[in-house]
């Protein structure tokens, strides 16, 4: 049984070194290939931290909608129980969610997610997916005609994951690209074994004119200074 976990968060705001806080997540199962119906989902209480209006219109969360829900030391835990030793996938989430949710489970003293149980999505697609203009996930959903209907109004983290869960499943079955470097070596070594070019080149027989060589080291003074 392959077992994967996709997931998302939103937040107060993009820097956890500036005190902004998680204020939901959302993780799918993944199951060989097939999403499941266990899932996590919680909003997070972000313990005084003050959502400003910007990342409000995004993700329409309040601190009035917030006021009730449970810290994220009551949450952290759970969720580090659903995601147990599975890999754990986020879309950009080496350089966002990954920091984001390792600096509070620090901050709680829990085990944070080891770098070897992480994959981001968008590493992966930018290694196997070649046309789309962006590797966004509205971007990848387009591309492999996954509906984003859910999201119409606004960013929510269990809708998030549950489409990255899909757009993840598509990816995982496209093949990697191959390696250009071994592409580029075939194409000359044929253009070489071509009987037109073989390995008679055309070479300078005459030398350099004094005074062009004289020009040539000025420049290369310039350029170096």
């Amino acid at each position: 049984m392959k077992r994967i976990i996709c997931f998302d968060i939103e937040t107060t705001g993009l820097e956890f070194a500036r005190g902004d806080r998680i204020i939901e997540i959302g993780a799918v199962e993944v199951i060989d290939g097939i999403v499941t119906d266990n899932n996590f989902h919680e909003y997070v209480n972000p313990d005084g931290k003050i959502i400003p209006p910007d990342s409000y219109m995004v993700h329409k969360i309040s601190n009035a909608f917030l006021e009730d829900k449970p810290k994220m030391a009551a949450i952290a835990p759970k969720f580090l129980e659903f995601i147990g030793d599975s890999p754990i996938v986020a879309h950009n989430g080496f350089d966002f969610d990954f920091p984001f949710v390792n600096h509070e489970l620090s901050m709680l003293g829990l085990p944070q997610i080891p770098r070897s149980q992480q994959m981001d999505s968008i590493v992966i697609a930018r290694n196997r997916v070649f046309g789309p203009k962006s590797y966004s996930l509205d971007a990848l959903a387009k591309w492999y005609g996954i509906s984003l209907t859910a999201r119409a109004d606004a960013h929510g983290a269990l809708i998030d994951s549950e489409i990255l869960a899909k757009v993840f499943i598509e990816l995982d079955n496209t093949a990697p690209a191959p390696d250009v470097s071994e592409i580029i070596a075939k194409q000359h070594a044929a253009m070489l074994a071509h009987p037109k070019v073989g390995g008679n080149f055309p070479y300078r027989t005459f030398d350099v004119p004094d005074e062009d060589l004289t020009a040539h080291n000025a420049f290369m003074e310039i350029i170096n200074k």
